[in-house]
């Protein structure tokens, strides 16, 4: 029998099979316990500090409780709990960006995703840089500022060589008033040399599914090429650490295994990054599967009700309370709402998820990796955002001062990133509205705006921010920032 160890390197320590199987257990023995229960969320609720809030999170088995309680109003509680804690350290804003598929080309077999190198049917496709470059002004003049650039493992095709040539490509292009101002990266496991090239090049946070940490599923669900490699593909964020990236994103996708196990391991990966590190991810992302070019999600057994999706968005965010979390296109617009309110603090908007989509009028199906659920325009987006209390943001700032990893955590967990998160949202919302939004848009951002100054508590910040929006409207001025 393998140990648990939160502090191991080695994939079945920190990630125990064993350890999962008796948090279930407890968590199925303990659900009806009120006592424990109330202790729990008591633990998970935000603390009030001089500086503004502080949050315990909590471990893989008091969230495991939380998740397993079936008494509808403490499912209740966990949600108002979510929302505070989503208010206290990321306040209204929600992070706007957009997926970018380079290349559908992949080696992999993997059994829920239509790039498998056995579908002989979908179009295989690799943009040119030029062709990267047509695509990104077409974001550009969507108003994107982030960018997820995706690509399937293919050393061949996809080398790290043709990544960093894209990342360049991507950094230098200056369209208009546009700019891609961060590239997050989503490709597959690889080593600490290629992390650090990554690093050099730029990116903001380096971002791996784990797809399930069940590794008997794992391994049937992967089961040629170089991701069937349970160990190497789990252990990736600490060869990315040690490669000097501090922030990466997790997720799970949730459907292909039972979702109280998956929840579970989620959590402790978390809990890993931290003992190790000292830092837990920057991000967590809560993708559910989805119908694609022959992917039939009715194959897999272990589908989530949007109820219960909602609890483990919830639960996460009680768990995690300071890491993003991110819900894509793949979500309804119903669904999307909910979440926001629960804790998602980042989204996409206009995703296209084929490789090349973007410059194309009609939304391409030929080589998408599945089907997008929410198709609005980015504006369409950004406006029913605001319409429901929201601040888009477009900020990048953090990552561009430095405030990454262990300084981004720091700030965070003293509520001090609030003095400048805030008012950067409000810059880069002017910055999109002057640019690109629709009249109607436009009108609702800018009483938005307005409103949402008056909450800035430091007076000189106020007035700074004041000042930095009269030019971002006056003046093709761009790119203030705390």
């Amino acid at each position: 029998m393998t140990a648990y160890n939160p502090k191991s390197l080695k994939a079945e320590e920190f990630i125990n099979d064993e350890e999962i199987l008796a948090t279930l257990d407890y968590a199925e023995q303990n659900k009806h316990n009120l006592a424990l229960i109330d202790e729990i969320l008591a633990k998970a609720r935000p603390q009030k500090t001089e500086n503004g809030c502080i949050c315990s999170g909590l471990t893989h088995r008091e969230a495991s409780v939380l998740l397993a309680c079936d008494i509808p109003e403490k499912t209740e509680e966990i949600y108002r709990i979510a929302e505070e804690i989503k208010l206290a350290f990321y306040g209204n804003r929600i992070v706007m960006f957009a997926p970018l598929y380079l290349s559908n080309y992949c080696v992999n077999g993997c059994l829920y995703c239509p790039y498998h190198m056995t579908n002989k049917h979908i179009t295989r496709k690799k943009l040119t840089q030029e062709e990267i470059r047509q695509e990104v002004i077409a974001l550009q003049d969507m108003g994107h500022k982030r960018l997820a650039i995706e690509a399937g493992e293919d050393p061949v095709q996809n080398p790290i060589e043709y990544i960093l040539e894209s990342i360049r490509t991507i950094y230098g292009i200056n369209h208009k008033n546009g700019a891609i101002r961060r590239v997050n990266v989503n490709i597959a496991a690889t080593t600490v040399e290629n992390y650090r090239l990554l690093k050099e090049a730029g990116i903001g946070t380096y971002i791996l599914f784990q797809e399930t940490y069940h590794k008997k599923s794992y391994l049937e669900l992967h089961p040629t090429g170089p991701k069937h490699d349970y160990d190497y593909h789990t252990e990736a964020m600490d060869r990315a650490m040690e490669g000097g990236i501090d922030d990466v994103g997790l997720g799970v996708l949730f459907g292909l295994e039972r979702y109280k196990y998956e929840f579970a391991g989620l959590i402790m990966h978390a809990e890993h990054l931290e003992a190790v590190h000292g830092v837990g991810p920057h991000t967590i992302s809560v993708p559910r599967v989805k119908h694609a070019d022959d992917i039939d999600p009715d194959v897999f057994d272990n589908s989530i009700p949007d109820e219960m999706f909602a609890k483990i968005i919830a639960c996460i965010r009680l768990a995690v309370p300071y890491t993003g979390m991110i819900i894509s296109t793949r979500e309804s617009q119903q669904v999307r709402e909910q979440a926001l309110r629960l804790g998602i603090s980042q989204i996409s908007g206009a995703s296209r998820t084929s490789v090349g989509g973007y410059t194309e009028e009609e939304r391409p199906h030929d080589s998408e990796q599945f089907d997008v659920s929410d198709q609005r325009s980015l504006d369409e987006v950004v406006h029913w955002l605001m319409n429901n209390g929201h601040i888009p943001s477009f900020c990048t700032a953090c990552y561009r001062e430095g405030r990454t990893g262990d300084r981004f955590m720091s700030l965070c967990k003293n509520g001090q990133i609030l003095n400048c998160c805030h008012p950067n949202a409000l810059m880069t919302l002017t910055e999109y509205l002057v640019d690109y939004a629709s009249e109607e848009t436009r009108k609702t951002g800018f009483a938005l705006i307005e409103k949402e100054l008056t909450k800035i508590p430091n007076e000189k910040v106020r007035r700074i921010a004041e000042e930095h929006i009269a030019d971002i409207k006056n003046s093709n001025r761009r790119d203030f920032r705390f």
